[in-house]
């Protein structure tokens, strides 16, 4: 199975989890991590050139996909619009196009970019697109879902045993991530408590609801 890695912050504990649970050596010979950004993960999966990723919500739309995916219910810090004049991020696809439902306008930032402008940036003159939109619709926002085109049996079970646990994650991990995001461990740490996992009612309705929107202005 090749599954696309997104190596930012906010999947760490994913990967972690995966790393330390799966003791078969035939089911750890199948995965193989294929590493890029949200864009281009969607493009892979969609001409199925990887079986499984966290795909970008706006891009699983008629997905096959698990009720596991990269949740905020509040402020996310990762998912930032500078204001000014739209500029989208590359390495995008929901977070520009939730920037356009919302109608705001500016530079946007995700991933651990994001999370460095948030941390370092003394003027804290940015707009964090999750909250402004749980404060327009009350909702937590659901920035990807774990899609699949095969292997359905597997992931399911690993998203499972996921949800079920509280992934700690090693000293030597968060250091190894600090250095390589400029971060300090705690602002890790404080971070992945703004993250969550699992779909339930209020966050498929949240997702829902935006796919909606995006469709009716058209903006995917």
């Amino acid at each position: 199975m090749i599954f696309a890695k997104i190596d930012y912050i906010n999947l760490l504990p994913f990967y972690i989890f995966i790393k330390k649970n799966i003791k078969s050596n035939q089911i750890k010979a199948i995965i193989n991590y294929k590493k890029s950004y949200p864009s281009k993960i969607n493009q892979q999966f969609h001409k199925r050139q990887i079986d499984a990723a966290f795909i970008s919500s706006i891009a699983s739309r008629n997905c096959k996909c698990l009720d596991l995916g990269i949740v905020a219910q509040n402020e996310v810090y990762s998912v930032l619009v500078l204001p000014g004049v739209y500029e989208k991020d590359f390495e995008s696809s929901t977070s520009n196009e939730l920037a356009k439902v919302l109608k705001i306008n500016g530079k946007v930032l995700i991933g651990d970019k994001a999370l460095q402008f948030y941390y370092n940036d003394t003027n804290q003159n940015f707009i964090d697109l999750a909250k402004a939109w749980h404060e327009k619709y009350k909702l937590p926002f659901v920035f990807a879902r774990l899609c699949y085109n095969s292997h359905k049996n597997i992931l399911q079970n690993l998203s499972k045993k996921f949800t079920d646990q509280k992934i700690k994650i090693p000293q030597y991990v968060l250091k190894k991530y600090a250095k390589k995001s400029g971060l300090s461990t705690k602002q890790i740490l404080d971070y992945l408590q703004k993250i969550e996992y699992k779909l339930r009612t209020k966050e498929k309705r949240s997702l829902k609801l935006f796919l909606k929107l995006s469709n009716e202005k058209k903006l995917f």
